[in-house]
């Protein structure tokens, strides 16, 4: 089994070497602007995966998808011969959904950024249903005797506790 590095620079190669090809060899007039992103390539060395984009609409995502198809073997044999290993790697077209993720997200930022500004517009003009500060706080005199018989009943407030009297 190869090493990770071998497999990488085998990858950047493969990558390389097709998307030299798709740009000056293959004259498929099905083929659009297609952009090789990655190459993956196994840890044996005996299969590459490549993903590609391809810009326009899904007429000529299909139309570049058989194009590459058609254009396998000839690109494999010229792979094979300018990577000069040993065993030549079979090779797998992907389209890449990176393009179609991004576009969700940022959609999904989008959303996110006019919820937000709906809800700041909101909070400036909110009111409070009743008063600013509900609770009662210890400087009002009046509430906190109330407070401290409701709790105690046995009249024992401030008193430690486990004393008697």
């Amino acid at each position: 089994m190869a090493d990770r590095a071998r497999a990488r620079k085998l990858a950047d190669a493969i990558q390389q070497i097709v998307a030299t090809m798709l740009d000056t060899r293959i004259k498929d007039p099905r083929l659009g602007f297609v952009t090789v992103t990655d190459v993956r390539v196994t840890g044996d060395l005996q299969h590459a995966t490549i993903f590609y984009t391809v810009l326009g609409s899904d007429e000529e995502r299909a139309g570049s998808a058989a194009a590459l198809a058609s254009a396998k073997g000839v690109i494999r044999s010229e792979v094979g011969r300018r990577t000069g290993v040993r065993l030549t790697p079979t090779l797998e077209f992907v389209p890449d959904a990176v393009p179609e993720t991004a576009a969700h997200l940022e959609e999904a930022l989008r959303s996110a950024a006019a919820r937000d500004a709906e809800l700041a517009q909101l909070r400036e003009n909110a009111q409070y249903a009743g008063e600013a500060d509900p609770y009662r706080t210890h400087d009002d005199p009046d509430g906190a005797d109330e407070i401290s018989a409701a709790t105690d009943p046995g009249g024992t407030a401030g008193e430690e506790p486990g004393s008697s009297r």
